[in-house]
């Protein structure tokens, strides 16, 4: 039997608990799962099971699910609309933070004051904080939920402290040092703490050096320095060094997931988020690229009617313009994805712009050559004709270094321009391509007009 079908095994047994309405079975069987487990069988059931559901767990209890379920889906505000108002804002004041902050900024602004109305102050404050911080930026994604002591205390001190925080601490595995006005002085690490003497001050034994972000960094950027220190959480802070808040790992793994899905997106054209919307939504996103592409391929449509003269004396031509065109889209997808790629880790390694200009010219010729020769070979032999070879070998080398050029240009000017280079998708780079494909094509052909006519 697979995972899957043991998980499922697992959730069909406890939904007959469920519907016998035995609450002790069901509590014992239920909170011995993993949060994960416990969050996939929520979301597998109907709202009469839920409703169910929420008489057997307390907030607490219910806010270690939500913790996990992501705040994006499709249901959360239905699944918040059918909870009593006291339990559903008693749940949020349980959860962390951040994520308690993520879920109410994707509510009606009705219901967010319902539920923060009957808050207690301190947590109104901490989601409040979080919620007027710009989307995708550090500050949007961080906690407030972190330990921090002061520098001039005791190890001891600091360990009867931290036994009284813990539990509602994100994470413990990293303890921040400020100072009287709260502003960040050092790191240490639970490790250190606890190997160090009792009687020792926190100033002795703590890091000065600490590697922080301010509140607004773009997430995409917070993502990589997590990644390039191997970091649990970071913290981040204002320009004047106050510590306002730490970003943890699992957090940065959703940036990197939600940017991931954004590049893709960009790159088909099309929302690959939405796997579960109705056929109509679904449509309704897709369709805005799909006529903007259409208008763009009649400028091929009405380049190639230009020709047509050219094509009614030399038929043959006809045959070619798909193979010529598909091949340089294909090309320019593949440099667009390369030189997108190339944007995200620009921090690593750094390209001088005549540097890049070589360089992709140079790969679209070689790539365009080989090609073009295999091409030239293949249609000269098919079609006895190795003029007619010539004519799209020649082509095939042009349109790819063209396509392979303006697939490496076009994120770059659209990131110089503050726009994501991932829009630039690649059903947008093909149909340029094709654009200039049949232009190459035909320009080219024209010289050979002799050989195909009389």
């Amino acid at each position: 039997m697979t995972e899957t079908a043991e998980i499922e095994q697992q959730f069909d047994g406890l939904r007959e608990v469920l519907a016998k309405e035995d609450m002790a079975t069901f509590r014992n069987i239920f909170l011995e799962w993993h949060m994960y487990e416990e969050a996939q069988f929520y979301l597998s059931l109907d709202e009469k099971e839920r409703q169910q559901l929420y008489q057997y767990l307390s907030p607490h209890e219910m806010a270690n699910l939500f913790d996990v379920i992501e705040e994006e889906h499709e249901d959360i505000k239905e699944f918040l609309s059918e909870m009593r108002p006291s339990y559903a804002a008693a749940m949020l004041a349980e959860m962390y933070t951040d994520n308690a902050a993520d879920i109410l900024i994707r509510l009606d602004k009705a219901m967010v004051a319902q539920f923060l109305s009957t808050m207690k102050s301190e947590k109104v404050e901490d989601i409040k904080e979080l919620l007027h911080y710009e989307d995708k930026t550090a500050g949007a994604i961080m906690t407030t939920d972190y330990v921090a002591i002061v520098a001039n205390q005791t190890v001891k001190s600091a360990m009867t402290l931290l036994k009284k925080i813990a539990r509602t601490a994100e994470i413990i595995y990293y303890i921040y040092v400020i100072d009287e006005a709260e502003k960040l002085l050092g790191v240490i690490s639970l490790r250190d703490l606890i190997v160090s003497d009792h009687e020792m001050m926190i100033s002795e034994i703590m890091g000065e050096r600490v590697i922080s972000v301010r509140v607004g960094d773009d997430q995409e950027n917070v993502a990589k320095m997590i990644r390039d220190y191997d970091f649990l959480a970071i913290p981040v802070v204002d320009y004047e060094d106050f510590l306002l808040g730490i970003i943890t790992v699992d957090d940065i793994i959703d940036v990197i997931d939600d940017e991931a899905a954004s590049d893709y997106s960009g790159l088909a054209g099309v929302d690959v988020e939405a796997v579960a919307e109705t056929p109509l939504k679904a449509s309704s996103k897709r369709l805005p690229w799909l006529i903007t592409l259409l208008f763009l391929g009649m400028l091929t449509a009405t380049l190639i009617s230009h020709y047509e003269v050219m094509i009614s004396e030399a038929s043959i031509l006809a045959v070619f313009i798909s193979l010529i065109t598909g091949t340089a889209g294909n090309a320019g997808t593949q440099s667009l994805a390369v030189a997108v790629r190339r944007l995200a880790i620009s921090d690593e390694r750094e390209y001088g712009f005549g540097r890049l200009i070589f360089n992709e010219i140079l790969t679209g010729v070689l790539t365009g050559l080989v090609t073009g020769v295999v091409i030239f070979i293949v249609i000269g032999f098919w079609k006895n004709n190795f003029i007619l070879g010539l004519v799209i070998g020649i082509a095939m080398l042009c349109a790819i270094t063209v396509a392979n050029l303006a697939g490496s240009l076009i994120p770059m000017l659209m990131e110089k321009l503050g726009f994501d280079p991932a829009v630039a998708s690649g059903p947008f780079i093909t149909t340029l391509s094709d654009l200039t494909s049949v232009l190459i094509y035909f320009n080219i052909a024209s010289l050979f007009m002799p050989f195909f006519v009389g």
